[in-house]
């Protein structure tokens, strides 16, 4: 049975980007609170856009090796429903904020990628990114998408690259429980371009566009 690929919008750092997102369909936003990345939101900021959203729209706090103390934190003051791991963290760091978590695995040509996957037997999903040996994330590329395992028992999230336009074609070859972008949906670093956004949506639902 043919279902509706989910996505998720990342770098979220402002309600008018957040709502936008939303009318055109996105079932998941993410925030990221790594101090580094230039998308950083505030916790309290996060939680002022969180409080505008409407029910059943996932939000998503993004961590890269933060410690556990500040994580309980910014779940306490944002209010993100789900968590997302993007460093190194292991599997019984992950588990211990009482949240569904995600795991991103940086997918490079050297990858053991069932070795990876095994390490995380209790995420609510796996995200395969573009490894970069100098950035968490956020790096525009895109991998080789048939390196993913075609079998898995979990959801697979597919991020690192793209746009508007080849989100269709890796919803084509992959069938992932969801897609996520970032920079592809950019008008500059931490702001949205409201056109791609919408297309990029609209063409992973596989939705006639109307602009």
């Amino acid at each position: 049975m043919m279902t509706t690929v989910r996505v998720k919008i990342c770098g979220i750092t402002n309600k008018e980007d957040a709502l936008k997102a939303v009318d055109f369909g996105a079932d998941a936003l993410g925030f990221i609170f790594h101090r580094s990345s230039p998308r950083y939101i505030d916790p309290q900021r996060a939680r002022e856009i969180i409080k505008t959203l409407p029910p059943f729209v996932n939000k998503v706090g993004l961590f890269v090796n933060e410690e556990a103390d500040n994580i309980k934190k910014t779940i306490d003051i944002s209010g993100v429903d789900s968590l997302q791991f993007h460093g190194e963290e292991e599997e019984f760091f992950c588990s211990s904020f009482n949240r569904p978590w995600i795991k991103t695995i940086k997918v490079t040509g050297t990858t053991s990628l069932q070795k990876e996957i095994g390490r995380f037997l209790g995420a609510s999903a796996l995200l395969f990114d573009t490894g970069d040996d100098l950035l968490a994330g956020g790096t525009g590329k895109s991998f080789e998408w048939s390196l993913i395992p075609d079998s898995l028992d979990k959801p697979i999230i597919v991020a690192g690259g793209l746009m508007p336009s080849n989100v269709q074609q890796v919803v084509d070859v992959v069938s992932p429980f969801a897609v996520d972008v970032c920079s592809g949906v950019e008008h500059k670093k931490g702001k949205k371009n409201i056109n791609k956004m919408k297309e990029f949506i609209s063409r992973a639902k596989k939705r006639e566009l109307h602009v």
